[in-house]
């Protein structure tokens, strides 16, 4: 293990920076293909939520926080049997390089009202 990160994120807080932004807010932190997933969900709210915090996870088992990334540096995917995974690329995908990490395994989880992402990265030492 490489490093370790966890985000808690409200869905509520989500919610209101879509509307306070009238949606850009979308643009700038998704991937075309984190939007596609999570719009046409009934809680897309929560979704959106669940990605933003995976995201934060990302960053911090990096090290980095956003120094030096971009939000879009992180995507956040699915396998076929609905396993979430990550895609690197960037500044994100350099600093794991140069961190020798080979692999991140990602667990998200919402509720209701919060949602919560924890990241492990592993690689050679």
């Amino acid at each position: 293990m490489r490093g370790i990160g966890t985000d808690v994120v409200s869905v509520a807080r989500i919610s209101r920076a879509v509307g306070r932004t009238g949606g850009r807010i979308l643009v700038r932190v998704f991937t075309p293909s984190e939007r596609d997933y999570c719009r046409p969900k009934r809680e897309a709210s929560a979704c959106f939520a669940a990605r933003f915090a995976a995201k934060e996870a990302v960053f911090k088992a990096l090290g980095t926080g956003l120094n030096g990334c971009r939000w879009h540096d992180v995507e956040v995917r699915h396998c076929a049997s609905g396993r979430p995974s990550v895609v690197l690329s960037g500044a994100a995908a350099r600093e794991a390089e140069k961190q020798g990490i080979t692999e991140i395994l990602l667990s998200i989880s919402h509720e209701r009202e919060y949602t919560v992402a924890f990241a492990v990265t592993l690689g050679r030492l």
